[in-house]
């Protein structure tokens, strides 16, 4: 959804100068925490209540999320709600990762497998795809049988297609042409 995207984009980059100052790593993992929470249908739907007063809302949040929540996290969720854009949240913490990564010099690399991937085998995947990506990969690994055999690898815009599925496809649009 391009339009929250657009909405998200201001709130993760200011998020991401505030954060810079201090722990990035806890600003992450507080992030987290709040898009996960904000995640929740039935919060949104309490959230989007016109009836439900922002105080209410802001009590259920930070209570859901857990009393450590630092000042900023709370002044963050006390704008999205007062600027009703909670749901924005997710999107905001997809943006701030990436821009954390960014300054990390990393890039979030989503490998999907026909088959569960051991530690060893996604180490040795990871060294090779740096070196064809030419830079540092956080992999997240997604089992999907129906690619046969081989990975998917998808790294940011770019994919490399290496899956029985994808050349069996390719073996068909050959014959068939």
């Amino acid at each position: 959804m391009a339009e929250l995207a657009t909405i998200a984009r201001p709130y993760a980059e200011a998020l991401f100068e505030v954060a810079r100052k201090g722990d990035l790593n806890q600003w992450a993992a507080e992030v987290d925490t709040l898009a996960a929470v904000v995640a929740n249908p039935q919060l949104r739907e309490l959230a989007d209540n016109p009836r439900v007063p922002r105080s209410q809302v802001f009590d259920v949040v930070t209570s859901v999320a857990g009393g450590s929540l630092s000042e900023g996290a709370r002044n963050l969720i006390a704008t999205l709600i007062d600027n009703r854009r909670l749901s924005a949240m997710p999107e905001i913490a997809t943006q701030f990762r990436a821009l954390k990564h960014a300054s990390e010099g990393a890039t979030d690399a989503t490998v999907y497998s026909a088959f569960p991937v051991t530690d060893a085998q996604l180490a040795d995947l990871v060294g090779t795809l740096e070196k064809r990506f030419g830079r540092k990969l956080l992999p997240t690994v997604e089992v999907q049988p129906e690619l046969i055999g081989g990975v998917r690898v998808v790294v940011g815009d770019e994919v490399l297609d290496t899956s029985v599925k994808a050349r069996l496809e390719r073996m068909k649009a050959a014959l068939i042409a």
